[in-house]
C-alpha cells in the first residue's frame, strides 16, 4: 500500500536556482594531483596564499613542488592570520599585484580561503572589501581559484562567499558572489592529520554547527536539506573518532567530507542565530569560532523548536543521528540538543558563557551586536535583540 500523503497534506516543496560551481576532488594524496589540475586550466603564476603554521607543518612546501613540478610559477603569500581583516585582505591583495599572477590557491582553514578570495575581490574589481558587503556586488569576472583546506570546518571550499572582519569595527561581512567561487576544490584527508587537536575540535563542532543550522533557515530547500543531512550523517558519528584516534584517516575524510557538504548546504540556505551570536563573542572574548558557536548551538536550537517545520527538521536530524525517534514531540529536539552539549564536553571545552568569561553585564550589548548579523535574517524564528538576550542568557 502507498505510504505517500494524499496531495492535500503534502508540504509544497520550496523553489530553488542552484549552480555547483566546484570542482570535487576527494581521496587520500590528492593534494599532489594539484600541478596537473591547474595545468589543466591552463594556470601559469599563481599566488599560494597560506598561514606559518601550515608552512611549518610542511604542507606548502609540499603544494608548491607539485605546483612547480607542472610547469608553473608559484608565489608565496603566508602571512593569512585567523579571522581575516580587511587589512590582511589588502596586504594579499598588493603581492598578488606586484607578483602579476594569474591564479590564486587557497591553502589551509578557512582563514586562507578567505584571504584569497577576498584579494580576488579587490585585484580584478577594485574598492574596499566593504564594497562587495552583500551578494553579487562584482561587476567583473575574477581569475581562478583553487582551494586545499586543510581542517575539516568551514565549508569555505565549497562556498561563493569571503568571511572578512572589517579592521576598524570588526564586524565580519560575508562578501558573496558566484563569481568568488573556487573553480576547483581538493580534499586530501592526509594534510588534516596535522591538525592540533584544539584546532581538530574547533573545526569539527563549526561544521556540525552547519549543518544543523542549515536545516532549518528561511532560505531551505529540497538540495539544502539533501546536503545537511548528508553533512550530519558523515560529521557527527565521526566526531569522537577524530578527537581520540586522529590517525584514523577514514575518520578524517568522513568529517572532510561532511564538512564540504556542509558548506554546499550554506550555499544553498545559509546560516542562523548560532553563528549570529558567536561572532559577537569571537570579537569582544577571543573565543574562537567553533567555540562560540558549538556553546550557542543548542539554546538556538531550543529557541527554534518553538516553530514546528524546525522542530521536524531538528527530529529527523535525531533519527539520522540514532538518538530519539523522527517524531515531532519535544524528546527527539532534547536528545540532539543534549548531544549537541556533549560535543564541547568531549572537547574538554567550557559549556556556558560564564565559564567562557564572559560578563553578565555585556549581555545586552552582545545581543544588540547579534541581531545586526547578517546570518540573523536567514534565522527560522524572528530574533532580534531582545531574543538574543533571552538565548545569551540561557547560554550564561
Amino acid at each position: 500500500m502507498s505510504t505517500l500523503l494524499p496531495p492535500e497534506h503534502a508540504k509544497a516543496m520550496a523553489a530553488f536556482d542552484h549552480v555547483q560551481r566546484t570542482r570535487l576532488v576527494f581521496g587520500n594524496g590528492s593534494a599532489g594531483r594539484v600541478g596537473a589540475l591547474c595545468a589543466e586550466l591552463g594556470l601559469r603564476r599563481i599566488l599560494l596564499v597560506t598561514d606559518p603554521g601550515i608552512v611549518r607543518a610542511g604542507h606548502a612546501a609540499i603544494v608548491q613542488e607539485a605546483l612547480e613540478s607542472a610547469g608553473l610559477e608559484v608565489v608565496l603569500f603566508d602571512a593569512v592570520i585567523e579571522n581575516p581583516t580587511t587589512d590582511c585582505v589588502e596586504t594579499c591583495r598588493r603581492v598578488a599585484e606586484q607578483a602579476g599572477i594569474d591564479s590564486f590557491l587557497g591553502l589551509g582553514g578557512g582563514s586562507s580561503m578567505d584571504t584569497a578570495k577576498g584579494a580576488n575581490f579587490l585585484l580584478t574589481n577594485g574598492g574596499r572589501m566593504q564594497d562587495y558587503w552583500g551578494i553579487g556586488l562584482a561587476g567583473r569576472q575574477m581569475l581562478p581559484l583553487i582551494v586545499i583546506p586543510t581542517t575539516a570546518g568551514t565549508g569555505s571550499e565549497c562556498q561563493s562567499f569571503a568571511l572578512i572582519s572589517d579592521a576598524k569595527t570588526h564586524q565580519k561581512m560575508a562578501c558573496g558572489d558566484p563569481k568568488a567561487a573556487a573553480k576547483i576544490a581538493i580534499l586530501d584527508p592526509e594534510l588534516t592529520l596535522s591538525q592540533p587537536r584544539n584546532v581538530t575540535a574547533c573545526t569539527g563542532i563549526d561544521a556540525i554547527a552547519h549543518a544543523v543550522e542549515t536545516s532549518v533557515t528561511k532560505k531551505k530547500n529540497e538540495l539544502s536539506w539533501m546536503f545537511s543531512k548528508e553533512a550530519f550523517e558523515l560529521l557527527l558519528p565521526h566526531f569522537p573518532t577524530v578527537l581520540n584516534q586522529p590517525d584514523d584517516l577514514n575518520a578524517r575524510g568522513s568529517m572532510l567530507l561532511g564538512a564540504a557538504m556542509a558548506g554546499c548546504a550554506i550555499e544553498a540556505s545559509m546560516l542562523g542565530a548560532a553563528h549570529s551570536t558567536a561572532n559577537p563573542l569571537t570579537a569582544h572574548y577571543d573565543i574562537v569560532h567553533g567555540q562560540a558557536v558549538g556553546m550557542m548551538l543548542p539554546h538556538v536550537v531550543r529557541f527554534n523548536a518553538e516553530e514546528g517545520e524546525a522542530r521536524e527538521a531538528y527530529a529527523e536530524l535525531a533519527a539520522i543521528g540514532g538518538f530519539g525517534q523522527a517524531e515531532t514531540g519535544d524528546e527527539p529536539v532534547e536528545h540532539l540538543i543534549k548531544r549537541l552539549t556533549q560535543l564541547l564536553e568531549r572537547a574538554d571545552m567550557p559549556v556556558t558563557l560564564k565559564a567562557s568569561g564572559v560578563e553578565e553585564s555585556m549581555l545586552p550589548a552582545l545581543a544588540a551586536e547579534a541581531a545586526d548579523q547578517w546570518t540573523a535574517n536567514f534565522n527560522p524564528r524572528e530574533a532580534g535583540q531582545a531574543e538574543m538576550e533571552t538565548i545569551y542568557r540561557a547560554a550564561f
